[in-house]
């Protein structure tokens, strides 16, 4: 009888696919199949849109009504669907003209009233259908924010299908839904008002404020040691305030991730500065690196991506969690392999650990661990990986007359933020033409070929490593670490001194 056809888009990881959604009208007994390789929430679409469309106003046609969605070898989840589907059975039967279904992306959900409902994944969708040629989108007015991140696309953002309908007949929109597409400002709160963490707050601890600086300037990871109350959760909570704001490219994929994941904002969509991301101890593999059983969702590791992963009380996680994360150090993404299919997510994140010293964790005299209980301890983390961390400090406990010492010497986040960004600034001059922006990006043989070490400076590395007290990959993180020091004191190439502070603060020997 008839035929029309609809775009949606499906999302595998953070990667979009273009779905064709068409809807056929024939003679037979009145009912809706949906083909194409849909998930139980696709096929329960079928009730959700029948019911949305009556409740809209308009007639549900009473015939066989054939739904595909293609290509069918594609995986197809979620409710996101719903407002395509039901855009091409109305226009299927007449109810909206063919041209203005053609060529709009529908991304919303339906509910039973009629009124569109916001999806996870609009973000990554919109980019994904932008580089196949596709500009316009009808989405859910929550989601218009974060569709209309993407520049040069016209976004349709609609409340109900009575809404979405008439604009496609070109008529007025219902009164009830003449609003803004932006919610009022909210009004502002006392969390709002409450000020952001400074590294200044952290006193008594001048080498680990300048280890925080050093693993910002270059984009270390960075291992803490040291009994409670020592400043090390403080530290890495400061971490993200030094580190320069992510530019717009370094945003959207970030964003990305966090739309897919579900924890992105509605109110303030765009992520701009770098996350934060802390998991318990007691998470899971699948927790940290992505997965799961209906769908494939980004882990904790990705929703640090260009940011910083907290792991505090590192060795009470699991060991096989742990090394887990040795694969995303090493490539800057993680690939989880599902019997779903195969997704690979960004994951190039710092890692910052922290420990306490013994399982008892009381300083000083008071503990009442043996030594092989502390190694053992300790042992947890496993030697493959405190080899990917390039700064290990030590945490003692202060007195009050320390405190009151070093509050002048202090410095603001912002201060050594500034210090960060100047660093940062030589390193990018120095990799200009290349896909690295941090010294922590570098591979190693590029590091050794590319961008040589004096001479004088290398000599105390080949040394400690003839004495079997770093290892190659140590090394190269040490050279890391060099040039890193060299871009802060502004030099231009790394001094024995930096590379003897590198190699000290890499094997946990410094101060």
């Amino acid at each position: 009888m008839a035929l029309a056809r609809t775009l949606s888009m499906a999302l595998l990881g953070v990667e979009g696919h273009p779905v064709e959604v068409e809807a056929h009208l024939g003679s037979g007994q009145a009912a809706l199949t949906l083909v194409g390789l849909p998930d139980t929430a696709l096929r329960e679409a079928r009730d959700r849109i029948r019911a949305a469309v009556a409740n809209s106003g308009e007639t549900w046609p009473d015939c066989q009504i054939t739904v595909s969605l293609s290509p069918a070898s594609l995986p197809k989840r979620g409710s996101g669907f719903d407002l395509a589907i039901a855009a091409a059975v109305l226009g299927a039967d007449g109810a909206v003209p063919l041209e203005s279904v053609h060529d709009c992306v529908f991304l919303a959900e339906l509910g039973l009233d009629g009124r569109t409902r916001p999806v996870e994944g609009v973000l990554p969708a919109v980019l994904a259908a932008v580089r196949g040629g596709h500009t316009t989108f009808a989405v859910a007015r929550e989601n218009a924010a974060e569709a209309r991140l993407v520049p040069d696309v016209e976004v349709i953002a609609v409340r109900s299908l009575t809404e979405l309908f008439a604009r496609l007949r070109g008529e007025a929109p219902p009164q009830e839904d003449l609003f803004e597409d932006e919610p009022p400002p909210r009004p502002e709160r006392d969390a709002d008002r409450a000020p952001r963490p400074d590294l200044a707050d952290v006193l008594g601890q001048p080498v680990a404020r300048r280890a925080v600086e050093i693993a910002a300037a270059g984009g270390h990871h960075l291992m803490m040691v040291g009994p409670p109350g020592t400043g090390k959760s403080l530290l890495a909570e400061r971490l993200p305030t030094v580190l320069p704001p992510l530019s717009r490219q370094e945003a959207v994929e970030v964003t990305a991730v966090h739309s897919v994941a579900g924890t992105l904002s509605r109110r303030e969509p765009l992520i701009s500065v770098p996350p934060y991301s802390a998991p318990h101890h007691t998470a899971t593999r699948v927790a940290m690196v992505g997965g799961g059983s209906t769908g494939i969702r980004p882990g904790c590791v990705s929703r640090a991506h260009r940011g910083v992963l907290f792991l505090d009380e590192a060795p009470e996680f699991q060991r096989s969690v742990l090394d887990s994360l040795r694969q995303p150090l090493e490539s800057g993404a993680v690939t989880v392999d599902r019997a779903q299919g195969t997704v690979t997510f960004p994951a190039r994140f710092q890692l910052c650990m922290a420990a306490n010293p013994c399982p008892c964790a009381r300083p000083g005299p008071a503990c009442t661990c043996p030594p092989p209980q502390r190694r053992r301890y300790l042992a947890r983390l496993s030697g493959p990986l405190l080899d990917r961390v390039d700064l290990k400090i030590e945490l003692q406990p202060v007195t009050r007359g320390e405190l009151l010492a070093d509050q002048p010497f202090a410095e603001t986040s912002e201060q050594v933020a500034e210090r960060v960004a100047q660093a940062r600034e030589r390193s990018a001059k120095r990799f200009e033409g290349t896909p690295w922006r941090a010294n922590a990006q570098v591979p190693g043989a590029e590091l050794r070929r590319r961008f040589p070490v004096p001479e004088a400076a290398r000599s105390i590395l080949a040394s400690a490593m003839e004495r079997g007290e770093i290892s190659a990959r140590g090394v190269d993180r040490s050279l890391r670490v060099a040039w890193t020091l060299a871009d802060l004191a502004g030099r231009g190439a790394p001094e024995p001194e930096d590379t003897a502070m590198a190699f000290a603060l890499w094997s946990g020997r410094y101060p």
